[in-house]
């Protein structure tokens, strides 16, 4: 009876001493780690988020079919106008050029007759080929044209701005309208020339001309003639 009471004190010593000793070990290992978790290293990493905006360029109002204004006879001759606009939007900070080409469909001139596919109507011949020509240089021939406007005068080409004498281009800043008149061509020639956005839109306008003098050398067949334009829009 008493080898068993201690027997059983001894494993009930022996129990609390290994619970102390398990109670123990967890203490000092929580002490031990407590450090570590309560003042761990601080790490940081930078990010960037990054977005692209695109450049934008579009034509808010399209340039439109032109119907010349005044009556222009095959023989005794006369004068016809007419002229489209069109408006840009961009968001490019550099600017935007606009560049006007014409069909020529295989044939030396821009207008051609309708039914005939006549040529009478010529390409203007008042311009070096590289430049406008100042004021409008009378001719033989029936001629065809156009010069250009802006509203922003500083939008316009350079080759469209004069010296408000005798010459277009070659570093002129005026830009008087209906001055410098151009021959169609049917490699792209430059019209606008921005240096800014235009977000909220800019005008621009081309005016046609066609002059047919009195007795015109070949003499234009009576049908309508019509030239087909195509404009351009660039970025810088």
């Amino acid at each position: 009876m008493i080898t068993n009471f201690t027997h059983l004190s001894r494993s009930a010593t022996y129990a609390v001493l290994a619970s102390v000793t398990v109670v123990s070990l967890l203490f000092v290992g929580f002490f031990l780690s407590e450090p570590t978790i309560g003042h761990g290293q601080t790490n940081s990493n930078e990010f960037y988020i990054r977005q692209t905006i695109t450049s934008e360029n579009s034509f808010l109002v399209q340039p439109s079919n032109v119907t010349m204004l005044g009556t222009v006879y095959g023989v005794t001759g006369g004068n016809a106008t007419g002229s489209t606009q069109f408006v840009v939007v961009s968001n490019n900070a550099s600017g935007y050029y606009v560049d006007i080409s014409f069909e020529h469909n295989g044939t030396e001139e821009a207008m051609i007759g309708d039914v005939s596919s006549s040529e009478s109507i010529r390409d203007y011949d008042g311009d070096d080929g590289l430049q406008p020509g100042y004021g409008w240089t009378a001719s033989t021939a029936a001629q065809f044209a156009y010069t250009v406007s802006a509203s922003s005068s500083g939008d316009i080409d350079a080759s469209f701005k004069h010296n408000a004498v005798d010459t277009c281009g070659g570093g002129g800043s005026n830009t008087t309208p209906d001055l410098c008149w151009k021959a169609p061509t049917s490699s792209p020639y430059r019209i606008i020339d921005t240096i800014a956005p235009a977000t909220t839109g800019a005008t621009s306008s081309i005016k046609f001309k066609v002059s047919v003098p009195s007795g015109a050398v070949p003499s234009p067949t009576a049908e309508t003639y019509t030239a087909t334009a195509t404009l351009t829009l660039t970025s810088k």
